[in-house]
């Protein structure tokens, strides 16, 4: 592994040193640190990761590679990545509140910290060039009416094609591909605004891709706490989708592109660009009694409203209107949204979710119908990444159910 340092300080064990004293691979230590079951720190010099002796020696007597199988299927998924608490209305990263993780780090420190258990204040992703150029060359090439969606897909392939090293599947590798492919994506949709600069955090870069209008500092906490808070939400169908890929040992573009597949579906990246259509129309007709009626009417769903998961208001919701209200320029399109949610109210039982919310964002900042899907694939890439690193460490190709055979029984003439 070149992830070794030298010597781990007193106390500190490198990777290698962990894997020996639990009895696992290196890749395993990770998947560890992943759980949550272990923290790391970078080792001096930047190489590699070192792990608290005392924490590997608690681990290992607890009997970490002796955990018991899950009971009925595979499919029940062991992971440390989001805990949710449908019942008291919260969501955890790694045992912490995503709102207040939101309300304190940007994305890129979350994403990091997510992925390795180690907070660095102030990181930045960057894309090498080659990635960034083969990015924007295939999303340039699209038809002008591609989707924000269209380019982020093509980008992620022409990233993987600029990549010799994409399969390889070891930890740090992954890693280095994520802090390069996240940023990649972001480079590849075309520019509304003024250009990067090298300090820029992910989410300026994010707003000048989704409108030319000038950020003030609450629409751009707004964006920033948006994406951290859709990094993860534990087995939604694109997570599923990327741990499929990653069970079969797809490289990490692979996985990517898989959610992003699974994420463009109506009912799940693509709801917020219903919610947005709705309050423009809200806003138009200048209240949402006609339009909910139309909806009602019709036997369609009102967009932006109600969770599976969830019986109040979706805490993500709930976050970033409250950040939205000190926007003074979000304030006709949050007036709508409440009004869509209070008349709804009358007929049937439900809450805001996030859709919403990112709904009022674009709306208010001059964005595309299409920006909240953007901005949700974007976000949601680190969590599919933590859910990667956790199942390149299971048994490959463990998803793999079995079909329940409806057909004609054989034997059937040959047609």
């Amino acid at each position: 592994m070149s992830d070794q340092p030298a010597a781990a300080e007193p106390g500190r064990l490198t990777t290698r040193e962990a894997a020996g004293r639990l009895g696992v691979k290196p890749e395993t230590v990770y998947a560890y640190v992943s759980r949550g079951q272990l923290s790391s720190r970078r080792a001096p010099g930047g190489r590699g990761s070192t792990f608290d002796a005392a924490e590997v020696e608690a681990l290992a007597a607890r009997g970490a590679r002796r955990e018991p199988p899950l009971s009925g299927s595979d499919l029940a998924f062991r992971t440390g990545v989001t805990l949710i608490d449908p019942d008291a209305g919260h969501y955890y990263f790694r045992g912490v509140d995503a709102t207040e993780l939101a309300g304190r780090y940007g994305y890129e420190e979350v994403a990091e910290w997510l992925w390795t258990g180690t907070l660095r204040p102030g990181v930045r992703f960057t894309a090498p060039p080659e990635a960034l150029e083969a990015g924007r060359r295939a999303a340039g090439a699209l038809p002008v009416h591609s989707t924000a969606m269209d380019r982020l897909r093509a980008a992620a392939v022409a990233a993987s094609a600029a990549d010799p090293l994409r399969f390889d599947l070891s930890p740090d590798a992954v890693l280095r591909t994520a802090r390069a492919l996240i940023p990649a994506l972001v480079g590849s949709l075309p520019a509304e605004g003024a250009r990067d600069a090298d300090a820029d955090r992910l989410a300026q870069r994010l707003w000048r891709r989704l409108t030319a209008h000038e950020p003030d500092e609450g629409s751009l906490a707004v964006l920033e706490a948006a994406l951290v808070l859709l990094i993860d939400h534990d087995l939604a169908a694109s997570t599923l989708a990327t741990r499929v890929a990653a069970s079969a040992r797809a490289h990490p573009y692979a996985v990517v592109s898989a959610g992003l597949g699974a994420l463009e579906g109506p009912l799940h990246g693509a709801a917020s660009g219903l919610a947005h259509r709705m309050l423009a129309e809200v806003l138009e007709r200048g209240g949402a009694a006609p339009v909910v009626a139309d909806h009602l009417r019709s036997g369609r769903r009102v967009p932006g409203l109600g969770h599976r998961l969830y019986r109040g208001e979706d805490p993500r919701a709930g976050a970033l209107f409250a950040l939205l209200d000190r926007v003074p320029a979000a304030g006709p399109a949050l007036a709508a949204a409440r009004d869509v949610v209070a008349t709804t109210a009358r007929h049937t039982d439900l809450y805001a979710n996030v859709d919403l919310a990112l709904a009022v964002l674009s709306v208010a900042s001059g964005m595309r119908a299409e920006a909240g899907e953007a901005l949700f694939a974007v976000a949601r890439t680190a969590g599919w990444i933590a859910h990667a690193l956790e199942e390149y460490a299971e048994r490959p190709l463990r998803l793999r159910p079995r079909g329940q055979y409806t057909g004609p029984q054989p034997a059937q003439p040959l047609p």
